[in-house]
């Protein structure tokens, strides 16, 4: 009876040294990020003694992959609002307001038509210009510095996500070695480690995990794809900017680099990563390229109403911006020696969207595609066609099928099919619009043509003001200064009902008008209707009575072209989208472009603070799940410390008195 009671009582000592072992293991590492509560059972053996205590992991997975996705959501809010609100807070600052340049810049071209013939108040609108051209700048400033830090911070995530990815393949290789063995239970801090890393890692991006064979933990990505494998292999994450240097694509290698990268979906990403990269894709692309799109859209309206009037110095009018020609980036996959640059063409800006662009070579010679793509590079619409002639310039003449969307592309080399250009107008324009000239006398503001009736008209007709639409069409002369090419025209009213002659120097017509009387030397023809200016005859004249139109020497005090420029503020010059409905007003005013800019921003940036808050109500409670499974809990440790304690003296008062009976059953025996 006394080796039965010493054996239990043996047996009741070990048993409880293992648990306060455990115990004060729990305690011990009650503030140690990422440890797993351990609990340690025993098993009833022969003769009711307590077998050797099993220690194990209080974890529940289920949880533990709760709350892996809730960090990860949570981690991609935080980053995407910590970056978003930095921008907001910017573009909604009074002093940054494109719409404030835009304003004073037409303001003082309103102030200007009030004294055409000031020198001051020309200067004035050209200052205005160059306010405008370095907003844009600074605007554009701002975002290339935010998209600098996503790309430095993304080489930083990308690092940190690769030492996590390469420290769990590592310890599936440690845990797969004891797996089975009787050191497995001695593991419990290279579990801990691991589970600690795979939680670090969800941070960085959305994760899913799977049990593998000997104790491994397989990691995929939420896409699908796969980061830590079988016998402690890896993939890792590398950036490359492709074709755009500047424009860092996160990619997965696969064996070694030895595989082609696989193409990281990165609108399904999360975590940190995901966060940062759509604040770039959402924000900063949009950002920058209606910006782009709004300066090119200025730029170019401008350009093309000053030409069409007269400047101060009774010249024609020319460029107020410089539109810059953009070099369009080249994919290394290309096997041709072509080269590419972009800009708008001529009076076409009002057609440029605010998007990238990719051109690709068909096969066919000669042929390219162009089509519109989203921040994200997905394509937007249907793809135009276009032949390329040989003076290399695509334009809207070349256009075969579809649109030009505005663009004019140089073309230089030979393309091979499927070879490829990303045309990234919009995004550096913003940076590289320029004046062509600061001089105040260079505005055009008169109209170069002037109308008058004869003094000795007898009816009621009267000869409108006249409009300019080119200047190149033949009509004007180059030197200095300028004149009709044709000299004077002058139309007369004949004895017949609507009916009129019309010469110049050089044509003569005699031709009947379809009342009302409106763009008469469109109804003239015989050349006439290609002049590039028109103008109507209002009233009912008399026969024989005269109307002449001439240049407009000199053009003192004449603001007519001057009206013109100052409409364009409120003209829908600015386009909305790539595709939109027949119905549809898919273009709005300058301010208005840049309002819905401020409000976007605005608008994305408050949801994601909205979404941030419910993901983080979210993690709180898969913690506190978590915790109340797999953390320690020192109320209740303390408890079975006190029990356990009692019941090692317990079973050590048991120990002695077994001890006692022995001896004295010796001692009887001698």
């Amino acid at each position: 009876m006394s080796f039965n009671l010493l054996n239990i009582a043996s047996s009741g000592v070990r048993a409880n040294s293992e648990l306060l072992q455990t115990t004060s293991k729990n305690i011990a590492n009650v503030n140690t990020d990422g440890y797993v509560r351990e609990r340690t059972e025993h098993s009833t053996m022969i003769d009711n003694q307590v077998g050797r205590g099993n220690t194990y992991r209080l974890l529940n997975e289920f949880a533990q992959k709760q709350l892996n996705r809730d960090t990860s959501n949570k981690t991609f809010f935080d980053q995407f609002v910590v970056e978003s609100n930095r921008v907001d807070t910017l573009f909604s600052e009074e002093s940054n307001s494109l719409s404030t340049s835009i304003n004073s810049l037409f303001n003082n071209v309103q102030e200007s038509l009030n004294q055409p013939s000031s020198t001051v108040a020309r200067s004035l609108v050209m200052t205005d210009a160059e306010n405008l051209i370095n907003q844009m700048d600074r605007l554009s400033g701002i975002v290339l510095d935010q998209k600098n830090v996503v790309n430095q911070q993304l080489d930083i995530f990308t690092d940190e996500a690769n030492g996590l990815i390469q420290k769990i393949g590592t310890l599936n290789q440690d845990i797969a070695a004891v797996n089975g063995t009787n050191n497995a239970a001695d593991a419990s801090s290279t579990f801990n480690e691991r589970d600690k890393a795979i939680r670090d890692l969800s941070k960085l991006i959305d994760i899913e995990t799977l049990d593998g064979p000997n104790g491994e933990k397989l990691v995929f990505m939420g896409t699908g794809e796969a980061v830590v494998m079988q016998n402690g292999s890896f993939n890792l994450f590398s950036t490359t900017g492709d074709p755009d240097p500047n424009f860092k694509k996160l990619k997965l290698d696969v064996n070694g680099g030895k595989a082609v990268p696989l193409e990281v979906d990165t609108s399904k990403l999360k975590g940190k990563i995901g966060g940062l990269l759509a604040f770039r894709d959402d924000i900063l692309v949009p950002a920058q390229n209606q910006i782009g799109q709004m300066g090119l859209a200025i730029a170019d309206s401008f350009n093309q109403q000053n030409r069409l009037g007269m400047d101060g110095n009774g010249e024609l009018g020319g460029d107020i911006f410089t539109i810059p020609s953009i070099g369009a980036y080249a994919y290394q996959s290309n096997t041709g020696t072509a080269g590419m640059t972009a800009t708008v063409e001529a009076g076409k800006g009002s057609e440029l969207p605010a998007s990238d662009f990719i051109v690709t070579y068909t096969a066919n010679p000669n042929e390219v595609s162009i089509q519109p793509i989203d921040n994200k590079g997905e394509p937007l619409g249907s793809a135009s066609l276009a032949t390329i002639p040989p003076s290399g310039v695509i334009d809207s003449a070349a256009i075969t099928s579809g649109e030009s969307f505005g663009l004019q592309i140089n073309v230089t080399g030979t393309g091979n099919p499927d070879d490829q250009f990303q045309v990234k107008l919009n995004s550096e324009a913003a940076s590289t619009l320029s004046l062509a000239t600061g001089r105040g006398e260079d505005l055009a503001l008169a109209s170069p043509i002037r109308t008058t009736d004869d003094i000795n008209n007898t009816g009621t007709g009267a000869i409108s003001a006249g409009s300019v639409n080119s200047v190149t069409a033949g009509s004007f002369t180059t030197g200095t200064p300028p004149e009709l090419t044709n000299g004077d025209i002058s139309i007369v009213k004949t004895a017949n009902v609507n009916e009129y002659t019309i010469t110049d120097g050089v044509n003569s017509s005699t031709f009947t008008v379809t009342p009302p009387a409106k763009n008469m030397l469109q109804q003239a023809g015989n050349g006439f209707e290609l002049y590039g200016f028109d103008f109507d005859i209002e009233g009912s004249p008399a026969t024989g009575d005269t109307f002449t139109l001439e240049f407009n020497t000199g053009g003192f005090d004449d603001n007519r072209n001057g009206q013109k420029l100052a409409e364009l503020q409120n003209s829908d010059l600015v386009r909305q989208n790539v595709v939109t409905g027949a119905n549809a007003n898919n273009h709005k005013t300058f301010n208005q472009a840049y309002a819905g800019l401020v409000s976007e921003i605005g608008v994305v940036t408050s949801q994601a603070k909205t979404n941030g808050e419910a993901f983080e109500a979210l993690a709180q409670q898969s913690e506190a799940w978590y915790e109340s499974l797999s953390g320690v809990n020192l109320d209740e440790e303390a408890a079975n410390l006190l029990r356990f304690q009692q019941s090692y003296a317990a079973s050590a008062q048991v120990l002695s008195a077994a001890r006692s009976i022995f001896d004295t059953l010796l001692n009887a025996a001698r």
